[in-house]
């Protein structure tokens, strides 16, 4: 779709906010597979609009991807059920000025996505128009079909849920690049001791091969049990993959390559200088975005 401004205004307008419509869908989704088939009904729908009737052309896309999402998320809910193993956001390899918005980069975070996953489908919606994206409760209704009123309660219940679930003080960015030097060096090794050093005692694990690659089922608790997961006592692991620092969602993560191809992606959520938490995602169809960036934006 190329913006044509003298000739076709609908585009122009869809082109010039399709960043923030992304941004949007996604992160209502934890999916961009999801959030560009969310994006192209949008579109459908916009094509049909009289701009004449739009006063405020970004407001209106937002309420449209909003709606387009929400009846895309309950769907969804139903079909991760049946998902294989652990379910993990799709991750995205992100521009420097996503991890430079610290507000945006702890929305975007494989931690807070996970939270967001257990918000019932209208919480996540206005939990992210309102906390993330800073939308009015008034234009929040309108989206999500509720009064002013309810869409105040649904957004103190869930900013209450949040707050109960996320890292009580989050790393800085220099504090998450170092923990993740510390563990790429550790995990390169193959010494199980170093590994130990870097990782918190109950540090939490999640893996996703959706099913196609070896995950654990399971979440993994505990140092130990994780330098076992991933060393077996061994060098083995460390000998067949290299680690290469990257960047997804908005923070620090490495890119794991066995024999030359891309086998996964690590993402780290860092406490008082130490890993409290692994998020692995090995599922193929799950990294066709991390090769490429991505282009967010919250407004």
């Amino acid at each position: 779709m190329s913006a044509n401004p003298t000739t076709d205004p609908a585009t122009d307008a869809f082109v010039a906010h399709r960043n923030l419509l992304f941004t949007v869908a996604y992160e209502m989704l934890g999916s961009a597979v999801d959030a560009e088939d969310v994006l192209q009904e949008t579109w459908l729908r916009w094509a049909k609009v009289d701009l004449e009737h739009v006063r405020d052309q970004r407001a209106y896309l937002v309420r449209i991807t909003t709606r387009q999402a929400l009846n895309r998320l309950r769907s969804l809910k139903r079909s991760r059920e049946a998902y294989v193993g652990q379910w993990l956001p799709e991750p995205l390899l992100t521009t420097p000025d996503v991890a430079e918005d610290v507000e945006l980069a702890e929305s975007m975070s494989m931690a807070m996505m996970l939270v967001l996953e257990s918000l019932s489908p209208t919480e996540r919606a206005v939990f992210v128009l309102r906390e993330v994206f800073d939308v009015g409760y008034d234009e929040i209704a309108e989206a999500v079909g509720k009064s002013t009123p309810a869409v105040r309660q649904i957004a103190h219940r869930a900013r209450r849920h949040v707050d109960a679930r996320r890292p009580r003080r989050p790393a800085s960015p220099s504090e998450g690049r170092a923990a993740l030097e510390s563990f790429q060096r550790a995990l390169e090794s193959g010494n199980p001791q170093d590994l130990l050093d870097v990782l918190a005692p109950e540090v939490v694990l999640l893996s996703d091969g959706g099913g196609i690659k070896r995950a654990a089922l399971r979440p993994v608790i505990g140092a130990e049990k994780i330098v076992r997961f991933y060393l077996g006592g061994t060098a083995r692991f460390a000998a067949a993959i290299t680690c290469e620092p990257t960047v997804v969602n908005g923070s620090p993560a490495l890119a794991v390559h066995r024999d030359g191809e891309l086998d996964g992606v690590i993402a780290v959520r860092v406490e008082e200088g130490l890993v409290s938490g692994l998020y692995v995602v090995r599922n193929p169809e799950k990294l066709t975005r991390v090769t490429a960036e991505t282009p967010l934006s919250l407004r």
